[in-house]
């Protein structure tokens, strides 16, 4: 099992669609801050995902579904899901699981072990070293200048605004709506 004091907790935010290529991404958000990790699933997942968290019933048992009843069956239990390592842009996730008795971590792919996790509502924990790596923060707000501080950029619009002659302009001319 991890040393959760290295861990971040994280919640899943959104599961959203890439605009560029239908791709879904889930995002998880830091518990404890602003802080946000987006990861690449499968369409699969991402509804696997979805169905849970919406609590959408399903007639039989999906892939998840099933990992959940046997792992219950055979008596173990989840205790965290864990994206523990970012190598080569691929997250690497581990699913801790207590049974009689015993501690154990099973490799996964992130997205099963989300899909898992939403279903038997354990926590989800992502490393540190992860976190620091690819979180990233929501853009803040731009905040507005002062007056007379205007922006570099726009000077250039302003001065053309100001060159212009409006004075010659006929209001009967120009564009109608007949």
């Amino acid at each position: 099992m991890p040393d959760l004091e290295k861990m971040i907790e994280v919640v899943i935010d959104s599961i959203r669609v890439s605009l560029m290529s239908q791709h879904r991404i889930v995002i998880l958000k830091d518990v404890a801050s602003d802080r946000f990790l987006t990861i690449w699933i499968g369409q699969n997942e991402a509804e696997a995902i979805t169905v849970s968290l919406q609590e959408i019933e399903v007639v039989r048992p999906l892939t998840h579904d099933l990992l959940r009843n046997v792992l219950t069956s055979l008596g173990a239990e989840v205790a965290s899901v864990n994206i523990v390592e970012l190598k080569n842009d691929i997250f690497y996730a581990r699913i801790a699981l207590r049974v009689d008795g015993k501690e154990m971590d099973i490799d996964s792919r992130p997205s099963d072990a989300l899909a898992l996790a939403v279903r038997v509502h354990v926590p989800i924990y992502v490393a540190e070293a992860v976190m620091h790596e690819a979180a990233s923060l929501p853009e803040g707000e731009v905040e507005r200048e002062t007056p007379g501080e205007g922006d570099e950029r726009l000077e250039v619009f302003k001065d053309f605004v100001e060159s212009l002659d409006l004075d010659d302009l006929d209001p009967s001319e120009g564009d109608s709506e007949e």
